[in-house]
C-alpha cells in the first residue's frame, strides 16, 4: 500500500483500530484524566469504573468509520450543550465530490479541525484527516486519540536535516491525500492565535510546494492542491483566560514555560467549555496564478479576514480599547444582554495584568477587518 511510506505520520487504518480502542481503554493516564476532569474531588475513587465503562462504550468500535460516527454524536451533544448554534457559510460553492486542502486560521486545538468536520458531514461531505503537531502528543493516548480519529503528524520535535526530511514526507502525503480523494484540514501558521490576529505564514505556503516535482509550474502546482481559505469564529473563547496569563506573562518575562498537561487541559476546556455562537466560512478555491508563497498567503489572508464573522463579543472589546470606530460593522446591531452579561462577567475575572489581553483577543479580529477594508478600498 502507497501509504505505508507514511507509517509514522499517517491516521490509523481500519484493521489497527481494534488494537487502539484495546489500548484507550486499559490507559490509566487516559482514565486518570477522565475521572479529574468528571469527578475532580474524588476522582481516584473512580478511575478503575471509568475504565470499565470505556471498554463497554467502545467495544462496537471496529473501523475509522466506527469512530467518526461516534464522535459525530457527541459532537451534536457538544453543541447543543455548550453553544447557542454553529452557523457555516460557502459549503454550497464546493463539489461534495472533490477534495480540498483546508487551510484555517486556527483558535482551538481540537474544535477548529472537529468544528470543520461537523460541517462537512452534515453537509453531506467526507471529512477531513487533521494535521496535528507532534508536540501536543505528550502522551501515548493523545497520539492514539488523534490518529483514530484520522489525524496525522506534524514533526515540530526535530531539527536539521532530519526536518527537511520530516517536512517534505508531509509535503507529499498532503498531496497525495488530495489526489486520492482525502481532504485535509490544516492552520495557517503553527499554533493558536493567541491575540486574536490571524495570518497565514507563508512557510506554510512553502511546505506544500516541497512536494512539486523539479521543472512543474508552481502555480499549476498549487492549483492542484484545490486549497480553500476558513475562517473560524467563536463568540467566545472557553480558553481565553489561559491565553490572556500566557501572553501576559510573556510580555512581563520575555517567556511562557507550559505547565505538564497544560496542552491537554486546554483541550478538554475548549471541548466542554461555553463558546456561545459559532460560525465557519468556506472561501473559494485559491485558483489565480500565484507567482510566490507569500502572494498565496496574502490571497490566504484577505479572504480569512475578509470573511470572518464578527460577534458582539467582539465589539464590545473593540470600545473598550479603541472608541466607536468600528460601529459601521455591525450595522446598528442591538448587543443581546446575554453577550453583554457574558462579557462583563468575563473581564470582571480578569487581573490587571490579564485584562488588556484578554480584550486584545477579542478587539483584534474588529483591527484586523478594518485594515483589510481599508487595503480592499486604497486599492479600488
Amino acid at each position: 500500500m502507497t501509504e505505508d511510506i507514511y507509517s509514522d505520520i499517517r491516521p490509523y487504518y481500519d484493521n489497527e483500530v481494534p488494537d487502539v480502542i484495546e489500548r484507550l481503554s486499559n490507559d490509566s493516564e487516559l482514565c486518570k484524566v477522565i475521572a479529574r476532569y468528571k469527578f475532580p474531588r474524588a476522582w481516584w475513587l473512580v478511575v478503575p469504573i471509568i475504565g470499565m465503562v470505556l471498554r463497554r462504550r467502545l467495544a462496537h468500535i471496529k473501523s475509522v468509520a466506527d469512530v467518526q460516527h461516534y464522535v459525530a454524536k457527541y459532537m451534536e451533544h457538544m453543541i447543543n450543550y455548550t453553544t447557542d448554534g454553529l452557523s457555516v457559510s460557502g459549503l454550497e460553492k464546493l463539489d461534495k465530490q472533490q477534495a480540498y486542502l483546508f487551510v484555517s486560521n486556527h483558535r482551538d486545538i481540537a474544535m477548529d479541525p472537529a468544528l470543520t468536520n461537523m460541517s462537512l458531514h452534515r453537509h453531506g461531505m467526507n471529512t477531513v484527516r487533521i494535521a496535528i503537531g507532534d508536540n501536543l502528543l505528550t502522551k501515548n493516548f493523545v497520539s492514539d486519540l488523534m490518529r483514530i480519529n484520522k489525524s496525522f503528524l506534524v514533526r515540530r520535535s526535530i531539527k536539521g536535516k532530519a526536518l527537511f526530511r520530516a517536512l517534505k514526507t508531509l509535503s507529499s502525503y498532503i498531496k497525495h491525500s488530495v489526489d486520492t480523494g482525502h481532504s485535509v484540514w490544516i492552520a495557517q501558521r503553527e499554533g493558536r492565535a493567541k491575540d486574536g490576529l490571524d495570518a497565514t505564514d507563508p512557510t506554510i505556503i512553502k511546505m506544500f510546494d516541497m512536494a512539486r516535482a523539479k521543472g512543474d509550474d508552481f502555480a499549476e502546482y498549487i492549483q492542484s492542491l484545490r486549497m480553500v481559505p476558513l475562517s473560524i469564529a467563536y463568540e467566545w473563547d472557553p480558553c481565553d483566560m489561559m491565553k490572556a496569563s500566557e501572553l501576559a506573562a510573556k510580555a512581563q518575562s520575555g517567556a511562557y514555560n507550559k505547565a505538564e498537561g497544560e496542552d491537554v487541559t486546554s483541550i478538554a476546556k475548549g471541548i466542554a467549555g461555553f463558546k456561545g455562537r459559532i460560525h465557519l466560512h468556506f472561501g473559494e478555491v485559491l485558483n489565480a496564478n500565484f507567482e510566490s508563497a507569500d502572494q498565496v498567503a496574502t490571497a490566504m489572508d484577505d479572504s480569512v479576514i475578509g470573511h470572518y464573522h464578527l460577534f458582539h463579543s467582539n465589539w464590545l472589546a473593540y470600545r473598550e480599547l479603541h472608541g466607536d470606530g468600528a460601529d459601521h460593522l455591525f450595522n446598528g446591531q442591538v448587543v443581546r444582554a446575554k453577550t453583554r452579561t457574558e462579557f462583563e462577567r468575563r473581564k470582571a475575572a480578569c487581573t490587571s495584568e490579564q485584562l488588556p489581553y484578554w480584550l486584545a483577543q477579542y478587539a483584534n479580529p474588529v483591527v484586523a477587518r478594518l485594515a483589510h477594508d481599508s487595503a480592499r478600498d486604497s486599492a479600488a
